[in-house]
C-alpha cells in the first residue's frame, strides 16, 4: 500500500471539488482505516459543498457519508473487526456515548456527535478513517455499489417509516420518489405496508409502480388529496416526506387520516405553514426523523442483504464527482448516484 491516496476536496464553498493527492490517514486506537470501494452521493453532500446550512463545515474537507469498502487497518484496541471485513461509514461518525440520548439508544440526537463528510473527512476518497464502534457491518461478498446508499438513503427512510408507527396492512404515503423515496417504497412493502407514492415527475411515478407502489399519483393534480383519502379509506396512517419541497410538507397534512403520523426527513430551505386547526382536530402527530441509529442501520442493511431492498444506482468515477453533484442539483437523477472509487478485488 502506498502512503498517499486520491481525495475529492472542498476548498471553497459553491466551487468545484479538487482531486488531490493526500496522505492516507492513520487510524486511532479505536478506529479502523477503510479502503473505499464505492461512495454514494447524497443531497446532504450538496448542502455541505454549497455551505448553505446554518452550521457550515470547516474548510477544507472531504465530503461523503455513504462509503463502503474493506477494513485495511485497525487500531490497537479494536477487537471485533479484522482486516478484510466489509464495512460502511455512515453519516453518524461518532457520538459522546454518555449523554441521555446516547444512553437511551438515540445517539443520532447527541449534541456532541460528529458527522462523516461534514465536520469529519468523508468517503469521497480512496481511504477513510472511522470509529470501529460506529461503522456498519456489510454482508459477506457484498455488492458495494448497491449497498452504499443503504448507509444514508436506506437507513433514513427505514427509520422514517418506523417513526410513522404504521402497522402491517396499513397505508403510508411516500412523498417524493427520488434517491430516498424509491428506497422507501421498497422498505414499506417489505414491512407489510400499503404504499401511495406521490411525485410530480411521470418518470418517477413509473419507477414507483415498478417498485411495487399500490398507487402512484401526481402531486400536482388538484384532486390528489381527494384520491388519497378515497383510496385509503380516510387517509394514510403514516406519511413520509422525502421531497425537499415546502409544498410537499403542507400537502402531507392533508394526506393523513385522523390520528395519523407525519414523518419528515426531507430538508427544504425555509419554513412551511402548519394549519393548527387541522392538526388539532385530526389529532395529528408531526415529527422529524434524523437518519437512524446503529441498530436501525443493522436492520436496514438486513433487508438489503436479503434482497428485499435494492437502490437503483448510476455510477461514475471519483474524477467525475463535480458532474455527479451538478446532475443531482439539477434534479436529473432517478435513483442514487454512486462513485466507483476502488476495485473490490
Amino acid at each position: 500500500m502506498t502512503n498517499t491516496m486520491r481525495a475529492a476536496v472542498v476548498r471553497q464553498f459553491n466551487q468545484p471539488l479538487v482531486i488531490e493527492e493526500r496522505a492516507i490517514p492513520e487510524p486511532g486506537p479505536r478506529d479502523v482505516l477503510v479502503r473505499v470501494i464505492a461512495s454514494g452521493v447524497c443531497h446532504t453532500d450538496l448542502h455541505a459543498v454549497q455551505g448553505d446550512w446554518p452550521v457550515k463545515p470547516t474548510l477544507p474537507f472531504v465530503p461523503g457519508h455513504e462509503a463502503v469498502g474493506y477494513v485495511a487497518a485497525r487500531g490497537r484496541e479494536v477487537t471485533d473487526l479484522k482486516e478484510g471485513d466489509p464495512v460502511g461509514v455512515p453519516w453518524l461518525h461518532d457520538a459522546c456515548g454518555h449523554c441521555e440520548h446516547c444512553g437511551g439508544g438515540w445517539e443520532t440526537l447527541c449534541e456532541s456527535q460528529h458527522n462523516t463528510g461534514y465536520n469529519v473527512d468523508g468517503g469521497y476518497a480512496e481511504y477513510v478513517v472511522a470509529p470501529a464502534a460506529y461503522v456498519g457491518r456489510l454482508p459477506d461478498r457484498p455488492d458495494f455499489v448497491a449497498l452504499a446508499p443503504i448507509l444514508c438513503a436506506g437507513v433514513t427512510t427505514y427509520k422514517g417509516l418506523k417513526e410513522t408507527e404504521a402497522k402491517p396492512g396499513e397505508w403510508v404515503v411516500i412523498s417524493g420518489v427520488g434517491g430516498l423515496g424509491h428506497v422507501a417504497i421498497q422498505y414499506a412493502k417489505a414491512m407489510g405496508l400499503h404504499v401511495v407514492a406521490v411525485d410530480i415527475a411521470e418518470s418517477r411515478l413509473a419507477l414507483a409502480r415498478e417498485l411495487g407502489a399500490d398507487l402512484a399519483l401526481d402531486a400536482s393534480d388538484p384532486d390528489v388529496v381527494r384520491t388519497v383519502l378515497r383510496e385509503t379509506g380516510g387517509g394514510a396512517h403514516g406519511v413520509l416526506v422525502t421531497a425537499p419541497s415546502v409544498p410537499a410538507f403542507r400537502q402531507a397534512i392533508a394526506f393523513a387520516r385522523r390520528r395519523g403520523t407525519i414523518s419528515l426527513v426531507g430538508l427544504p430551505p425555509g419554513e412551511f405553514p402548519t394549519p393548527i386547526f387541522e392538526v388539532v382536530l385530526k389529532r395529528l402527530t408531526i415529527r422529524g426523523s434524523i437518519v437512524g441509529t446503529r441498530n436501525d442501520l443493522a436492520e436496514a442493511m438486513a433487508f438489503a442483504a436479503d434482497g428485499k431492498v435494492r437502490a437503483r444506482t448510476m455510477t461514475g468515477s471519483l474524477e467525475r464527482v463535480n458532474e455527479a453533484l451538478a446532475s443531482l442539483a439539477a434534479g436529473e437523477v432517478d435513483g442514487r448516484l454512486v462513485l466507483s472509487i476502488g476495485s473490490p478485488d
